[in-house]
């Protein structure tokens, strides 16, 4: 990939000695090579950023700032530098040392490694989008890698998204909370990085409050965030909680002095979810330990008393259980509300690799009870919707919900580098009940109409054999939606298929006979960069008389919600080029297409 950077002054010679020394007009760069890969580069005075060349198939070196001999980061940057060639550049901000002589310590590099070649101070970082597969009207970070959605809150009209974040390349490490804002759900801001690694380790998935009362004495208002720090030695890795406060609505935090605040001997111990349990007057936080889920209770959010453990005999324990939540949801049709504990695993999703289950239950403030301890429920029957968490302090008492769009088994492989990995579509949670079970109801939160610009109505059509929706926006740059209705005239097989010139294609059928949706992105575009990515995804219906859907475009995904959200799929696709049309077809019988509409999102 190429980069365009508007600072092209630093350039660096290539030196034949054991240290070369870059001139510029402003700045000059000395680098000595040690031994054993070790390496200093001396900076007499620095710009913005230092622009780190990476190379993905790297192995991984190690940068650190030095000042004064001393340290300016509690631990190493975990970085690819370029040996051979230069897939992009992240940059090093070095703002906070403007006017000081700077070192940057590098160890893991040979002295013949491209990088001293490529690397270059700035003032500036050219984060302009170059990727193809970069969606729309879904949230990604503006580069790097990202997963898990953390410490989702609300406040004066800003919805604050948090996420675990790598500043120094597209592939997991150097876990941060990067930062976003929105105030409609679909167009975000990136807000820079929150929540930085220090003595305690690297900062995992977690959760924010907002502490109304000053429970805690930070100040009325202010925001509460709870992180694990996590931490790997010559022993091993050891996982603990950590919280930090903030007193700008979420800009900027201050670390509690005495971290962490909980603390395990056991190796999987993380990603706390806190909310306030308004009868008992206190808070609860919800971690993730091996494969159970564990109580705490507390009323000040520093000193946390075991309460109760969830997840013997329950659910699915493919693998290890992740980023909890439990939250009070509204149960459509009634005044009745139950309490719904989402558990992320990973591996063990019903189509392998990592997915989201839930429970439907009881809560007393101390411990859940799920009223249906001989099913599993999934929150998503694709394969690219996991750690799904929910926003606190949320408007109207609306429970929305955010997934990370993607899966473990091939997240850091999918093609694209500038960035990896985006978010789900924000979606309202509410539960239905069929018979005397309840279930999870996931629609897209209402905001995402506001996306909507050209709108193209497709007249009412019969489904006899084939029939070709040949344009379905005359200037499709596969950011759109497709809302149809379909009622059924005694056909076994309803079958659609979003397809490009390429012939590529995301092909969808519903099975009449067995009641099923199902989603097959085998030929959806490039599929070869993991055996785990071609996959035929299928999830449960009630109704195929008369069928609702919604589908989701986003350049690299489709999401389909059935019925308001009774059903939803999340899959990635890479195409070569937008889907422009959908071929329709039956398996004898017929099939009418009452209502399709078609919008343009930006």
């Amino acid at each position: 990939m190429s980069l365009n950077f508007s600072s092209k002054k630093s350039l660096l010679a290539i030196a034949l000695g054991l240290s070369l020394t870059v001139q510029g007009a402003e700045n000059s760069m000395v680098v000595k090579h040690l031994a054993n890969e070790q390496n200093i580069i001396l900076l007499d005075s620095v710009k913005k950023f230092l622009l780190l060349p990476v190379q993905e198939n790297a192995p991984e070196g190690k940068v650190n700032i030095i000042v004064n001999n001393e340290f300016q980061l509690e631990q190493n940057i975990n970085i690819r530098l370029a040996r051979e060639k230069v897939d992009y550049y992240v940059p090093l901000d070095l703002s906070a040392y403007q006017g000081k002589s700077v070192s940057v310590d590098v160890t893991g590099m040979p002295a013949s490694s491209l990088c001293w070649k490529e690397i270059k101070l700035s003032d500036t970082f050219d984060s302009s989008n170059r990727e193809t597969y970069r969606p729309v009207y879904h949230h990604t970070p503006v580069y790097g890698w990202m997963n898990d959605p953390n410490g989702m809150f609300y406040k004066d009209g800003v919805y604050h998204l948090y996420f675990q974040y790598n500043p120094y390349g597209s592939m997991w490490a150097n876990m941060t909370w990067g930062h976003s804002t929105s105030t409609d759900l679909t167009h975000w801001t990136y807000e820079g990085t929150a929540i930085v690694p220090d003595a305690w380790g690297a900062i995992f998935s977690g959760s924010c409050v907002v502490d109304k009362d000053n429970t805690a004495g930070f100040g009325k208002g202010a925001v509460v965030a709870f992180y694990t720090s996590a931490k790997s030695t010559p022993w091993g890795d050891v996982q603990s909680q950590s919280m930090a406060y903030s007193l700008d609505n979420g800009k900027t935090f201050i670390k509690y002095e005495h971290n962490p605040i909980l603390t395990s001997t056991e190796r999987d111990f993380r990603d706390p979810k806190v909310f306030w349990y308004a009868p008992g007057k206190h808070w609860v936080m919800m971690l993730a330990v091996g494969q159970e889920m564990q109580i705490y209770s507390s009323g000040n959010l520093k000193e946390w008393k075991k309460e109760s453990s969830f997840g013997a005999m329950q659910g699915t324990h493919g693998g290890v259980w992740e980023c909890p939540d439990l939250v009070e949801v509204a149960v459509e049709g009634s005044k009745e509300k139950k309490w719904v504990l989402i558990c992320n695993l990973n591996p063990g999703g019903p189509f392998g690799g990592s997915a989201a289950q839930y429970f439907v239950g009881s809560f007393d403030g101390k411990k859940f009870v799920n009223e249906s301890p001989t099913q599993t429920k999934w929150l998503d029957w694709g394969k690219d919707n996991y750690a799904t968490v929910t926003w606190s302090n949320a408007p109207a008492g609306r429970c929305i919900a955010l997934g990370w769009m993607s899966n473990w088994q091939y997240a850091n492989n999918v093609p694209t580098t500038q960035y990896r990995s985006a978010n789900t579509l924000a979606r309202d949670l509410t539960l239905y009940r069929v018979g005397g079970e309840l279930y999870l109801k996931s629609k897209p939160s209402p905001e995402i109409k506001k996306a909507r610009a050209e709108e193209k109505k497709i007249p009412t059509f019969e489904v006899k054999g084939n029939y070709e929706v040949a344009s379905l926006l005359a200037d499709n740059k596969g950011a759109y939606e497709i809302e149809m209705t379909i009622e059924n005239k005694g056909t076994s097989k309803i079958d659609f298929s979003l397809m490009n010139e390429k012939g590529e294609k995301v092909a969808m059928y519903y099975d009449v006979v067995r009641k099923q949706f199902v989603m097959d992105r085998s030929a959806s575009g490039i599929v070869g960069f993991s055996r785990d990515f071609p996959a035929v995804t299928v999830a449960p219906v009630r109704n195929t008389d008369q069928i609702h859907l919604r589908l989701f475009i986003d350049r690299s995904s489709v999401e389909a919600f059935g019925e308001e959200g009774e059903y939803v799929m999340t899959n990635l696709v890479f195409p070569a080029e937008p889907y422009n049309r959908m071929v329709f077809s039956s398996d004898k019988g017929s099939y009418i297409v009452k209502s399709m509409n078609v919008y343009r999102l930006q």
